[in-house]
């Protein structure tokens, strides 16, 4: 694992680095936060993913998390959003390929190559986390921000014991039902509707996926929320499921970074109370 940088703040230490994947079969850059700690104390963890055309510099830059983190003792980890680099595949819109991997295995061709975010995500980074930093790996929460809100929505939904804690801000609920899903998993994993089950959450709760409460934040201003973000049909799901959802629509906030800074904090301390010993 490879330091690209290390910078003091808020009582702790932001740091991005850079490792080999086998997953992918490139190289993978990702930024964690620690905050000071005794020594040998393990930290609980806060994952976070992103969206569309971001990388792992968007929230470690935007996202105003660092003070909430120090407070409450969590380490702080953001991923890339998918593999890159000479050889990877791509596509010329700006959600499908390079910068729009949706946390899915896939399939299919040019992708099936690299594009394999969920194994990275599920398996091998959660390896390196724990064999380099002190964490406490019975403590996971994980949020993220619209297709990254996918992404831990599926991920924690799929993998419910070891996620104690799920949010989400502005997420795409049900990939299956809006352009953007069908666009991606379809080119992903092909035309066969019932691969794409495990990576819709709506889907996932209705096969019997379940989770103690889930937290989403939704912006009323987000100019995607009525034809890809849909929160409703998460809600009804939830409803369905008996699923404590507690789904803020905030009024007057958009898509971007200006809403998930304004709130991050609070998701911060919401999974805190879950994470605790």
């Amino acid at each position: 694992m490879e330091t690209v940088s290390e910078n003091r703040s808020h009582g702790g230490t932001q740091g991005v680095y850079r490792h080999k994947s086998t997953a992918t079969g490139t190289d993978m850059t990702f930024s964690v936060f620690v905050p000071d700690h005794e020594a040998g104390a393990k930290l609980p963890v806060l994952w976070y993913l992103s969206g569309l055309t971001c990388t792992h510099a968007n929230v470690t830059e935007k996202g105003e998390y660092r003070a909430a983190c120090a407070k409450a003792g969590i380490i702080f980890i953001a991923p890339d959003t998918s593999p890159r680099g000479e050889g990877v595949a791509d596509d010329d819109a700006y959600d499908m390929g390079q910068g729009a991997g949706f946390y899915v295995d896939a399939t299919q061709q040019p992708w099936a190559p690299h594009f394999q975010m969920r194994s990275y995500i599920e398996d091998e980074l959660p390896a390196l986390i724990a064999e380099h930093f002190q964490v406490d790996m019975a403590r996971q929460g994980i949020t993220g921000h619209s297709m990254g809100g996918h992404g831990a929505l599926t991920i924690g939904l799929r993998n419910a014991d070891r996620f104690a804690s799920i949010s989400a801000f502005s997420p795409v609920v049900a990939p299956a039902s809006v352009p953007w899903g069908e666009k991606a998993l379809s080119g992903y994993l092909g035309e066969d509707r019932a691969a794409w089950r495990a990576y819709d959450a709506c889907t996932l709760i209705e096969d019997g996926a379940r989770a103690d409460a889930l937290l989403v934040e939704q912006g009323t201003a987000d100019q995607f929320l009525e034809e890809q973000l849909k929160p409703e049909l998460l809600a009804e799901a939830c409803a369905n499921a008996n699923i404590p959802l507690t789904l803020n629509m905030r009024d007057g906030y958009d898509h971007s970074y200006y809403f998930i800074s304004s709130f991050l904090a609070d998701h911060v301390a919401w999974h805190a109370e879950r994470l605790k010993a």
